[in-house]
């Protein structure tokens, strides 16, 4: 399982749970259910990230929560 930060929401125009990755830029998968969002979203942060070593990109550390003052 990836430790970034994963950002779930519900899309009523795509009639679907969207998961976003916001450290990997365009790195999205949607599903039906809240739980198939988010295991689709370990798959397509896996193929990001080969993707990238594969056209030689940085790929970022994650970064984890934000601490606030």
């Amino acid at each position: 399982m990836y430790k970034y930060e994963v950002i779930i929401y519900w899309s009523a125009q795509d009639k679907a749970f969207i998961a976003e990755v916001p450290e990997l830029l365009g790195c999205m998968a949607d599903g039906s259910t809240y739980d198939e969002a988010t295991k689709n979203i370990q798959v397509i942060i896996g193929e990001w990230i080969e993707t990238a070593r594969q056209a030689g990109r940085e790929i970022p550390e994650p970064k984890g929560k934000l601490m606030y003052a």
